[in-house]
């Protein structure tokens, strides 16, 4: 029963840590998703993601893709995935639409980072294929942003 009760009071002590370094960080820090490539079919976000991490609470995701203009144009959306086996598998069962194929144009779509918590993103275009096999998909945990 201790332990029980020291594991949730260790798991207040880190979401209470998070929320005050939410509150107290810079709200501006921007980061293209796939920098100057873009949300795009065949870059591989994973690579992209552990090579410009570490991300923080507040951080702005923004993801730009071109809407389409016709019928020959691929078109991409952003799906947050449920947990890490969903984003593995890019199993779209449960998971929230956050920009469809027009959000993307423009100055892109902004996903804010409001939780330390995985954060788990894809292209479900295609029931998935776009996740499967063009490596539009990735995933990142936001730490507290150091003072």
């Amino acid at each position: 029963m201790g332990g029980l009760t020291f594991a949730r009071g260790l798991i207040l002590i880190v979401t209470a840590s998070c929320m005050l370094a939410v509150s107290t960080a810079d709200k501006n820090h921007k980061i293209i998703v796939g920098g100057s490539e873009g949300w795009k079919f065949n870059f591989s976000y994973t690579s992209w993601a552990e090579k410009n991490g570490p991300f923080y609470a507040d951080d702005t995701l923004v993801f730009k893709y071109d809407a389409p203009v016709d019928n020959n144009s691929i078109p991409h959306n952003v799906f947050l995935l449920r947990n890490h086996e969903s984003f593995e598998k890019c199993d779209l069962k449960g998971a929230k639409l956050l920009a469809d194929e027009k959000q993307g144009g423009g100055d892109g779509f902004e996903f804010v980072l409001k939780k330390c918590k995985p954060h788990y993103f894809a292209c479900g275009v295609h029931e998935g294929a776009h996740c499967n096999f063009g490596k539009m998909k990735f995933f990142v945990e936001p730490l507290h942003r150091p003072s």
